[in-house]
């Protein structure tokens, strides 16, 4: 059988910051980017991609903020299922021509993936995590009042909209997602972390308003199509230590047990590099060999061992 990758794609390698984030804009990074994970077709992969959707569910909650008078606002994971399907078309179309190019005989599928989150989970009474518009205070105060929104400070006079962000428990659809990756089917599956559901107290699934932790969610997909290889494709070229000080240094390669003591020194920031680096430590405990952590332009150097950062089992 054909190695396994499970790749992580970040929100930004699709619609990065500082851009209107168009249509076009985004079919263009999307074809840029896939132009660089065709080196795993060449290397003989099978694969399964997940991808985040912050930019893009953040325009669709300000679409709706902007027409809540004419149209009634949808669900927070109803969101999250829209915006699956619509980035899903995206990479399936430029996945399929890169293919095509290469006359490589290969079928790129995208599943609308649920992924169920515990319904005791703390996290889910506590919502910490900002999405949307910024407002000033009185404006935030407001939509707060007309939606129910819980709302925070982000930073001095700005305030967002926050939403809980529990772990993943379980992954909906795990079977039917590893026999289509097992066939040589190229699955796009989970992004966003997944669309979050719980179990209700007659045992039936229910959306909730959440954005499950998306890194931990590729681990455990990768766990579940017994993947070895775990690729975090972000918007930096590798893991710094002491990152944007005067003394940051790369980091080649650490075993998981030197990232946990990194951490334990206070090196990786809660709301960037540490949710990256916990989701490694979970895909090296669970089947994976090794988990590389690098940005969209080193990806063939990465393959190779010649670029980003390599995390592998003590």
């Amino acid at each position: 059988m054909n190695k396994i990758a499970i790749i992580a794609l970040g929100g930004n390698a699709l619609s990065p910051k500082g851009e209107a984030g168009t249509i076009k804009d985004q079919f263009t990074h999307t074809r840029e980017s896939l132009f660089e994970i065709m080196e795993f077709v060449r290397h003989g992969y099978n694969l399964c991609l997940t991808h985040g959707n912050g930019p893009q569910v953040g325009d669709e909650l300000l679409r709706m903020d902007l027409t809540h008078k004419e149209v009634p606002p949808l669900p927070l994971g109803v969101c999250v299922a829209g915006t699956q399907g619509t980035i899903g078309y995206m990479i399936q179309q430029s996945f399929q021509n890169a293919l095509r190019k290469e006359n490589v005989d290969r079928e790129v599928v995208t599943i609308i993936t649920q992924v169920r989150v515990h319904e005791d989970d703390p996290a889910i009474k506590n919502p910490t995590k900002f999405i949307g518009k910024r407002f000033k205070k009185h404006e935030a105060e407001a939509m707060s009042k007309k939606f129910d929104w819980t709302i925070k400070e982000q930073e001095p006079g700005e305030w967002r909209r926050v939403v809980p962000s529990p772990d993943p428990d379980y992954i909906m659809h795990g079977i039917s997602i590893r026999t289509l990756v097992e066939a040589g089917t190229i699955v796009l599956a989970a992004g966003g972390g997944g669309i979050p559901v719980f179990n209700d107290k007659n045992n039936n699934l229910e959306g909730l308003d959440a954005v499950i932790d998306k890194d931990l969610t590729a681990a455990k997909l990768g766990r579940v199509i017994r993947a070895q290889d775990y690729y975090i494709i972000t918007d930096v070229d590798q893991v710094y230590l002491d990152f944007s000080t005067p003394n940051q240094r790369p980091i080649h390669q650490m075993t998981d047990e030197e990232a946990k003591q990194y951490q334990n020194d206070g090196q990786f920031q809660i709301g960037s590099m540490w949710p990256k680096i916990r989701s490694a430590i979970y895909f090296l405990k669970h089947y994976g060999e090794k988990a590389i952590i690098t940005n969209i332009n080193n990806v063939r150097k990465a393959i190779n061992g010649e670029a980003g950062t390599t995390i592998v089992k003590a």
